[in-house]
């Protein structure tokens, strides 16, 4: 790291503070996850379903789910971030010893300890499997605490999949429901082909006894909520993570408007009873 890399690093202002990444995982082609260990602090402490903003220095800073264990005992942050544009490509390529910008954490988390004694149906498509992590990880570390956990994960393709190695080491406990969906299979893939929906359709539920966690795109948030309702779960029951336009976190910008909510404020994560007139309107 060059000088006034470090200068710049170790003089930002607004409560970003300056991380260095040790340590990088290739999740896909387009997909990495960032350990990042904090220069001059304890790593920011977090609940599952909260956000970052992440700052690579000559580039922008972007709202960045953390894909990371609340409860870990390393004094570090997890963040699983796509290449999709300038800000994001340029994390995903920062390189190890670099220096990224920290804010946060921000918003509403997923409320994992309210659904105590429940079953928990967690559904992610696409790189919204990243913010889910944690709840996974909350829920394994005291399995006791809840009944059935349910995991259904989307991919565009085989390729395109998150968390391969735990997804592998879930499954291999039979500790978690698994099933794995793409939805273009290829030669090769010997897996489900489909959108997580058919999967949610053919599922048993106790709906009075269930919580569920959605996280994607949103048509698939709105037909994943359709299909739990249709199976009896209360809308305040379905947890959804919004993703809007989180420019500042702190609800000052006005950027991340949907309705009534200032998502980093009020959200990311609300219930669906919330959620659904909103994810209803379509923009002109």
């Amino acid at each position: 790291m060059s000088v006034a890399t470090q200068t710049r690093a170790e003089s930002v202002g607004d409560g970003m503070l300056p991380y260095r990444v040790i340590a990088r995982c290739r999740q896909t082609p387009d997909t990495a996850t960032l350990l990042l260990e904090p220069i001059h602090t304890a790593a920011q402490r977090f609940r599952a379903g909260q956000f970052m903003m992440l700052h690579s220095f000559g580039v922008g800073e972007i709202a960045i789910s953390i894909s990371g264990d609340p409860a870990a005992g390393r004094d570090v942050l997890e963040h699983t971030v796509r290449a999709v544009g300038a800000v994001s490509a340029a994390l995903v390529h920062t390189p190890l010893g670099g220096v990224v910008g920290v804010r946060g954490p921000f918003g509403r988390g997923w409320r994992t300890e309210t659904a105590t004694g429940r079953d928990l149906v967690i559904v992610g498509g696409g790189v919204g499997l990243a913010p889910l992590r944690p709840v996974v990880l909350e829920a394994l570390a005291d399995r006791a605490r809840y009944r059935r956990v349910i995991l259904i994960a989307g991919a565009r393709t085989p390729s395109d999949i998150l968390f391969r190695h735990d997804q592998d080491s879930w499954a291999a406990t039979g500790s978690v429901e698994l099933q794995q969906t793409v939805d273009h299979g290829g030669s090769g893939w010997t897996g489900t082909v489909g959108f997580v929906t058919e999967p949610l359709a053919r599922m048993c539920l106790d709906a009075a006894r269930t919580t569920a966690f959605l996280c994607g795109p949103e048509p698939m948030l709105r037909f994943c909520a359709q299909t739990l309702r249709r199976k009896g779960v209360a809308a305040t029951d379905i947890r959804v993570s919004l993703e809007r336009n989180m420019q500042c976190g702190v609800a000052r910008c006005g950027h991340c408007q949907l309705g009534p909510l200032l998502v980093c404020r009020d959200g990311p994560v609300v219930d669906y009873a919330t959620a659904e007139p909103l994810l209803a309107v379509r923009e002109l």
